[in-house]
């Protein structure tokens, strides 16, 4: 039973379970988060010595993650590697890199973008194609963008940065979920040319949000404006040494794409059967759209599911990957419209 008159009002943001139990009370426990796009396989923890929690965090083990994560994501060195605690607390800083003016951001998509810029002073304007981002001072692009999994090229990209660079422009690409984005779509190994700052997301893949690790590439003097703002000590030191595991993990970040793609398939066929429609998404999230939207949301929600929803865009629903414990209710709960209208009497 959905016992709440605002329960029509979307969560600002997935994620959040108190929420979504004040919007649903009486919803069976435990509540299957598919609001985010987080890997639901994470990477197995290692025993941690005593000392990563004990001890302030190492600067050696600081400039390890960072070569690590510079070998991983294809950045040419670790100077050019800002670890983090998430990308999150980056984005402030990475808008403050640009001096205040305008900052246009390729739309629809995350909206902290544009709450970080106009906190950095920016007047923000969303925007529709990459040729209303080249006038602006700071252009912030999300690829693979959330929530329709929106790709833009490489090619278009650094054309961008080029555009933006003769009048001191600044690019700023969030590649949050390219772990699973297009192989060469990132544009790690280019920011090197001095106006490009990348953003990856160490948590979503991983399966490890809780962890708190992000990191932002760039030119090693925004590196170090960047590093300089986090201060001493940005990063715990249970994430430094988890962080640099599975950063150098190859095998495990192979098969678990492969694992992912998989999964992604196999719910974008139970969306299809239960009648929705797919707009996009990467192997992280899938989005679908319906007419019916806001009744399937009520629906999976009075199921203990909760799913991502859009204010401005109400036909929309986003679903992040189930673990293995939960695609027999997910799948009840959407397929049982279906399985009345089969049982009704002709």
């Amino acid at each position: 039973m959905i016992g709440h008159a605002d329960a029509a009002e979307p969560l600002a943001h997935g994620g959040d379970l108190e929420e979504a139990r004040r919007l649903f009370p009486g919803a069976p426990e435990p509540f299957i988060d598919l609001s985010t796009g987080i890997n639901p396989y994470p990477y197995p923890l290692p025993a941690l010595p005593p000392d990563a929690f004990a001890r302030l965090p190492d600067a050696a083990a600081t400039h390890r993650l960072a070569e690590i994560a510079a070998r991983a994501y294809g950045a040419p060195s670790e100077a050019h590697v800002v670890p983090a605690p998430g990308t999150q607390i980056l984005l402030p800083q990475v808008m403050a890199l640009a001096p205040p003016g305008r900052a246009a951001i390729l739309g629809f998509t995350y909206a902290e973008h544009a709450r970080a810029a106009a906190l950095a002073g920016h007047a923000v304007v969303e925007a529709r194609g990459l040729d209303e981002l080249a006038a602006a001072n700071l252009a912030i692009v999300v690829n693979p963008n959330n929530p329709d999994g929106r790709i833009v090229s490489r090619d278009a990209l650094l054309g961008l940065a080029d555009a933006l660079r003769a009048s001191g422009g600044l690019l700023v690409v969030d590649e949050a979920f390219m772990d699973v984005g297009p192989p060469g779509g990132s544009l790690a190994g280019e920011i090197a040319r001095g106006n490009i700052v990348v953003l990856r997301s160490f948590g979503k893949f991983f399966g490890l949000a809780g962890l708190r690790l992000g990191f932002a590439l760039a030119a090693p003097p925004l590196a170090r404006r960047l590093g300089a703002a986090l201060g001493p000590w940005a990063v715990s030191g249970p994430a430094l040494a988890i962080g640099t595991l599975a950063l150098a993990d190859a095998a495990w970040a192979e098969e678990t794409r492969m694992r992912l793609g998989k999964a992604a398939a196999a719910l974008d066929s139970l969306l299809i059967d239960a009648g929705l429609d797919l707009v996009g998404g990467t192997s992280l999230f899938r989005l679908a759209q319906s007419e019916s939207a806001p009744d399937i949301f009520q629906r999976l929600g009075a199921a203990g599911i909760l799913v991502r929803r859009f204010a401005q865009q109400p036909t929309w629903l986003r679903f992040g990957l189930p673990a293995a414990d939960g695609w027999d209710r997910l799948r009840a709960a959407l397929m049982e419209p279906r399985r009345s209208q089969t049982c009704d009497p002709v």
